[in-house]
């Protein structure tokens, strides 16, 4: 097991799992101004779903065009019941999972699995993936995308499918990088 160690970093003390001659890098400074900015972005908890389909609640908490093509962070409300993708996979992108409440079948490109408040999953690009609520509760979930795609346009799109011709789905799931095996 390896032990903190105390190191000094300019002024600052603190404890690190990271020994010195391994220290973590970062990425370049994106902000490059002196004293910060007043640029954050608060959301609500009662704030109202952006989008709601099929028995599924979207609340778009920062999208690509928020977070500057970062990553994208949505709430996903799941009815009872309300079903869910089947395995497919992002060429574009890697997308997360954070359960919140309820039970959330889970594929992790092997097989399906319960996933429950706490349990998170991590997809990276290519990785096969699907999630579902089979059972007769709600559930929530955290979807994280990175970086972010406009998953909205995808999330309002589902629920014109039934109105599209075979190639017309096909363009639009190609389109929204998702391949389904």
């Amino acid at each position: 097991m390896a032990s903190a160690r105390l190191f000094t970093c300019g002024r600052l003390q603190g404890m690190s799992l990271h020994l010195p001659a391994d220290p973590p890098t970062y990425p370049p400074p994106r902000y490059t101004g002196e004293g910060g900015e007043a640029s954050a972005t608060l959301r609500r908890a009662g704030q109202a779903p952006d989008h709601e389909a099929w028995g599924i609640r979207y609340s778009y908490l920062a999208d690509q065009r928020s977070t500057g093509g970062d990553f994208g962070l949505y709430r996903v409300d799941l009815g009872p019941a309300a079903g869910g993708p089947g395995p497919h996979f992002h060429r574009t992108m890697s997308e997360s999972f954070f359960v919140l409440s309820g039970r959330i079948r889970l594929h992790d490109g092997r097989e399906w699995a319960d996933g429950g408040p706490g349990d998170y999953l991590y997809v990276p690009p290519g990785g096969v993936h699907g999630f579902r609520n089979e059972s007769a509760e709600p559930a929530s979930m955290l979807m994280l995308f990175t970086p972010g795609a406009p998953r909205e346009y995808y999330f309002e799109g589902l629920s014109r499918l039934g109105e599209m011709t075979d190639e017309q789905r096909r363009e639009f799931f190609d389109g929204n990088d998702n391949f389904f095996v």
